[in-house]
């Protein structure tokens, strides 16, 4: 700005052109223009103020003269402080003012721009002449230039290829290798003509495109490859024109999309191939009108159409869906998923025969247009077995069902008819019957099932024996008669006849044979037409006729078992009344001789008895009577007195006294064995009668020894007793166990020589008293210790054997009514031990009877 235009308007040499022109541009600037007068006092005044004031900070003029401190209340809070400090630095060095800051006016924010001279004055005061300029048009123009260059050095940044400045003749001006790995550094490229970098045949092509792009100013691409320590690379260069005579080159590595290339070309190939040979039908069509673009062998194979016939005709064209309803499923499932999976469908062959085939499709983008890729998979067969399967499950389930009936049911009218009705339900056959074939009944039939549009045979018969017997060649040797077509059949005017009369169109016969007897026949008729009987027909027939002879024989054989019964029990009554007869006689033989045994043995016990108080008073007058020494033998003898009337009396009779006390003892044995059968005689009837109670056992053995002294001392034997005088209570009855032991010690006796030693000994065992009497006799065999008290007969030239083993019989008879078990165990060195339990005793056992 001129000097006269800023010099105060209070100096005495200001002209007034100078004030009007300082006016005109004040008016015309954008901006404030102001004089600020800085006094030694520290005191501010501002002389003036332009009207660009109102405009820039939206105060009049007049108000910031009034107080100049207005305007620093619109600066901007983040601005502040470098306000404050560039005032203080002019202030302090008196340099020219310089700043740049945001105020806050009521239209918004503003950006300005101020500069400030200070001048001298005479009295030493400082005048301030300055500018405030409006420079937010800039500042934002600045903000988007930054931000646009910002913005194009992100993408510059984020784009992973190489940039090159080339010039025409191929010098590399500069370059952009960030985030790219080279081999030679920025300052080995830059200066660098292609021709020096790049082998020859490359930087021939890249020195064309150069050329051509400069020529043409569009954009040229050329691909090359090169070397590198990772291998042969493809690259990509694209070049448009940057300046004059220079080219922005943008090389890109694009080795992967070659290779990628490289595999969708192979995958292509492979797909076309899968395509192909596929044993699939495989399509593909337009989707809205199913219009082939292009189908495969498999299609032609299964449809029957020849490729030039599909291709370019719908679906619709050519016939094939079977169902309408089956493609429109079919683009509802593409609409919704955009695929569809194994829809079972029916498809319509170029030779009017049905298919069924699974369904796959997906939506495919085909140049642009969407399109459907359909695989077909034939399952026809699989159906067809399928089939197959559920009706032989079915003839299986009703094979199994008649069995388990036959089983489980004597009712032959009712298993005959159940099977009718089924196998009439699994052919769908308009009749199925049984006939029986019987010589004296003719032909009738047992049990049908039939339609009811259609004639009954049930209750036809005939005796006319030309027709049976034509029927009966026809179903001999067990063969299956399968009439698909009752006309074609040659027959007899009679068979042909009687088909018509029952309408009969198409039969199936199987004999029903009893062994090689023909018994009848299962017969199915379709009375609606001919008809192609199905061999799972045929063989169902044959089975069920089996299971029908099966029922039929266990019919006839339970017959024959109803009356072998009667007979059966008629014979059973029979001998059941003999039987009875015979038990009244034995019972009658039991009573008889348990009378004799008793009237027997009580007559021979009363004789027995008589004879040894005979004898005994003998023996006792022998002995007062005898004279000499007693060891004169000659002279011992009694004169025996008959008992005879005394007119038969005769003579005496001198007798020995040891024969006198052989006959004693041996009337004492007799005595005894018929007190044991007596006893044994009762027990057998009646039981053994015994009284139990608690008794310590070792005092019931002191008892017991007592009466066994005599017979020990008489034997020269000794008893040791090693029983504990702390036992337990046990249930016995005391008298029959002195007659236990008595026995047991008696049979030793008996059985060894003088000087035999006993050893008594008990134990506790298992809620039990074990009793064992050893001795050191001699032993026995197993056998005759597991006999020994058993009842039987014994050796009958020694009658102390049949004494004793009564008497050993008695003995288990004893301790099994106590609840104990007895036993002897033979040990060859230290002779027999006999043992036996008996119980403890408990509360209950008080109780026992």
């Amino acid at each position: 700005m001129d000097e006269t235009v800023v010099t105060s308007l209070y100096t005495p040499n200001c002209q007034q052109e100078a004030i009007n022109l300082l006016s005109k541009l004040a008016v015309n600037l954008p901006g404030i223009i102001f004089q600020v007068l800085q006094q030694q006092d520290g005191s501010v005044f501002v002389p003036y103020v332009s009207s660009g004031c109102q405009y820039l900070s939206e105060i009049e003029p007049e108000a910031v003269q009034a107080d100049f401190r207005v305007l620093y209340k619109l600066i901007h809070p983040q601005d502040i402080k470098a306000f404050t400090e560039s005032i203080a630095v002019c202030s302090t060095n008196l340099t020219p003012w310089h700043w740049q800051g945001r105020i806050i006016t009521p239209s918004g924010i503003k950006w300005i721009q101020g500069i400030s001279q200070a001048e001298l004055q005479g009295n030493g005061d400082f005048l301030w002449n300055g500018l405030v300029i409006d420079i937010t048009d800039r500042k934002l123009a600045e903000e988007k230039l930054l931000e646009s260059e910002g913005r194009y050095k992100a993408i510059l940044d984020a784009i992973p290829d190489l940039m090159f400045r080339i010039s025409r003749d191929g010098e590399y001006l500069d370059l952009k290798s960030e985030g790219v790995n080279l081999t030679l550094i920025r300052e080995e490229i830059v200066g660098k003509y292609v021709q020096e970098l790049l082998p020859s045949d490359v930087a021939t092509i890249s020195l064309e495109a150069i050329a051509k792009t400069l020529d043409s100013g569009t954009l040229q691409t050329c691909e090359y490859q090169l070397p590198t320590p990772l291998g042969v690379r493809d690259y990509e260069a694209r070049l448009v024109v940057s300046g004059q005579d220079e080219v922005l080159a943008i090389v890109r590595d694009i080795t992967d999309r070659k290779q990628a290339e490289i595999n969708l070309q192979n995958l292509a190939q492979k797909f076309a191939k899968a395509f192909s040979c596929s044993p699939d039908s495989i399509t593909i069509s337009t989707i809205q009108e199913g219009r082939f673009i292009e189908v495969n062998d498999s299609f032609v194979e299964l449809s029957g159409y020849e490729r030039d016939e599909a291709i370019g005709k719908t679906s619709f064209e050519l016939d094939i869906w079977v169902h309408d309803r089956d493609r429109l499923k079919l683009l509802q499932e593409l609409q919704d998923t955009g695929v569809a999976r194994n829809l079972e469908v029916e498809f319509r062959q170029k030779s009017g025969e049905i298919i069924t085939a699974l369904l796959s499709a997906e939506v495919i983008d085909l140049d642009g247009n969407k399109s459907i890729l359909a695989v077909h998979h034939d399952i026809t067969e699989r159906k067809q077995v399928e089939a197959q399967l559920r009706l032989s499950a079915q003839r299986d389930r009703l094979l199994a069902e008649t069995l388990v009936r036959i089983r489980s049911s004597l009712n032959l009218d009712q298993i005959l008819q159940t099977t009718v009705t089924e196998v009439r339900q699994f052919l769908q056959a308009d009749r199925v019957f049984i006939s029986l074939n019987n010589a004296n009944l003719g032909v009738r039939t047992l049990a049908e099932s039939v339609d009811s549009k259609y004639p009954s045979v049930s209750g036809w018969s005939t005796n006319d024996e030309a027709y049976l017997q034509e029927i009966r060649n026809l179903l001999k040797d067990n063969l299956v008669r399968v009439f698909e077509d009752i006309t074609q059949m040659r027959v007899s005017p009679k068979v042909r006849a009687h088909c018509q009369k029952f309408q009969t169109k198409a039969s199936l016969a199987v004999p029903i044979m009893l062994g090689n007897e023909l018994f009848g026949a299962l017969i199915a008729n379709q009375c609606s037409g001919s008809r192609h009987w199905q061999p799972i027909e045929i063989d169902l027939l044959q089975q069920m006729s089996e299971q029908v002879a099966i029922a039929i024989q266990q019919s006839q054989i339970c017959q024959k078992l109803a009356e072998l019964n009667t007979n059966l029990e008629h014979q059973v009554e029979e001998r059941t009344a003999q039987l009875q007869q015979k038990m009244q006689e034995v019972e009658k033989l039991h009573r008889v001789k348990d009378v004799v045994l008793h009237t027997v043995a009580h007559d021979l016990r009363t004789s027995v008895m008589g004879n040894l108080m005979v004898l005994k008073n003998l023996l006792n007058q022998g002995v007062g009577g005898v004279q000499g020494a007693e060891g004169q033998r000659s002279r011992e003898e009694i004169t025996a007195i008959s008992p005879l009337p005394l007119s038969h009396a005769q003579s005496p009779m001198p007798v020995s006294r040891s024969i006198i006390e052989r006959m004693i003892q041996g009337n004492d044995r007799q005595l005894t064995m018929i007190n044991s059968l007596l006893e044994i005689n009762s027990c057998e009837k009646q039981g053994i009668d015994i009284k139990l109670e608690p008794v310590q056992f070792s005092s019931l053995l002191g008892g017991m020894f007592a009466q066994l002294e005599p017979m020990l001392t008489q034997n020269q034997a000794t008893l040791k007793n090693l029983v504990p005088a702390d036992l337990p209570l046990v249930m016995a009855d005391e008298t029959r166990l002195q007659k236990v032991l008595a026995n047991l010690l008696t049979h030793s006796l008996q059985n060894n020589p003088p000087g035999l030693n006993f050893l008594l000994s008990a134990t506790i065992e298992a809620g039990m008293i074990r009793i064992q009497i050893q001795d050191n006799g001699v032993g026995m065999s197993k056998l005759e210790c597991d006999r020994l008290f058993d009842l039987h007969v014994r050796d009958p030239q020694d009658c102390c054997s049949t004494s004793i083993g009564l008497k050993m019989y008695l003995c288990r008879k004893v301790i099994k009514a106590h609840g104990g078990e007895i036993g002897v165990i033979s040990n060859r060195k230290r002779g027999l031990t006999f043992w036996f339990t008996l119980p403890l005793f408990t509360s209950s056992a008080t109780n026992r009877p």
